[in-house]
């Protein structure tokens, strides 16, 4: 049975091996991922994952195919991954002493050609920053390429006292709810 991964992340290849899911083939969707004006996060997450999807299983038809996007959402404001430290400063300092949501989309698409999309959304309380804490995670890199400039399965996990939902969806894909998906169209 082939099973396309629609994503070039290592954390979401790493998490679906973590259960036990190993894809024939990893291909990435190549999309605009701009986000129009007044669009929500959730709106957002649930686009994109349904775009990066359509990308990718119109070529492979016939397999199952996942794509994801993961959001780091302040109120109604999208922070997209941070591609330089300035950003990640701003990022780290809009988030601290704060709750915000990470918003997981997810689609799924079955050989027979039924799709499912889901959205995801886990709360995040972030303890206050201090100005020596946001420049030490600064000067890690680990903020490279993350949505919201933070990683919570390294260094920014201390960060972090509290969750509410899904650990993985944080990370980059709600487990749980991906093995669901997948189970219900038959994988």
């Amino acid at each position: 049975m082939s099973f396309i991964l629609a994503s070039a992340s290592t954390r979401r290849l790493d998490l679906l091996r973590q259960i036990g899911i190993t894809p024939t083939a990893i291909v990435a969707p190549h999309i605009d991922e701009a986000h129009y004006p007044g669009e929500l996060p959730a709106v957002y997450a649930k686009r994109i994952a349904a775009e990066k999807l359509s990308a990718v299983a119109q070529r492979h038809g016939g397999s199952f195919v996942l794509a994801a996007d993961t959001v780091v959402a302040l109120g109604r404001r999208i922070l997209p991954k941070a591609e330089d430290a300035a950003t990640a400063r701003d990022y780290l300092r809009l988030l601290s002493g704060r709750r915000h949501k990470v918003i997981g989309g997810i689609a799924v698409a079955a050989p027979s050609g039924k799709t499912i999309l889901r959205v995801v959304a886990t709360g995040v309380v972030f303890k206050r920053l201090d100005a020596f804490e946001i420049e030490r995670y600064v000067e890690s890199g680990e903020w490279q390429g993350k949505a919201g400039g933070y990683a919570i399965q390294g260094m920014a996990a201390v960060f972090i006292p509290q969750i509410q939902g899904s650990y993985s969806n944080v990370v980059g894909l709600s487990l749980s709810d991906t093995y669901a998906m997948l189970m219900g169209l038959g994988f």
